[in-house]
């Protein structure tokens, strides 16, 4: 059974940093590339950042550069994104999303976890 489990959300201030862990089970880690998206109150699902899977080269969207690192560890099936210097507009539900790296269309989603930033 897949499964994607999302934790380290809560509410944090302006300037504070959160990291966020993605636990993955029952599907070939390394075999999948990792990202984190977020979904705001009203607004559409986007991507933030993408790892690939064995050579975890990165990917991050422009309102994030500078100021989150996504990272996976391959042995504990985990990937990872270290927010710093969070902005209020960073608040939303953050999903981590497996994508199969081979041919087959193959994509897994987490439940989600809930970040908000606010003074």
């Amino acid at each position: 059974q897949v499964q994607l489990v999302e934790s380290g959300g809560g509410l944090v201030q302006p300037g504070g940093s959160l990291r966020l862990s993605c636990a993955a089970s029952g599907f070939t880690f390394r075999r999948y590339a990792m990202s984190w998206y977020r979904q705001a109150p009203g607004k559409e699902r986007e991507l933030v950042a993408t790892v690939s899977g064995i050579s975890s080269i990165t990917n991050y969207a422009d309102s994030v550069k500078g100021r989150f690192t996504i990272s996976r560890d391959n042995g504990e099936n985990t990937v990872y994104l270290q927010m710093n210097s969070l902005k209020v507009e960073d608040t939303a539900v953050y999903y981590c999303k497996a994508r199969y790296s081979g041919s087959i269309n193959l994509t897994y989603w987490g439940q989600g976890t809930q970040v908000t930033v606010s003074s």
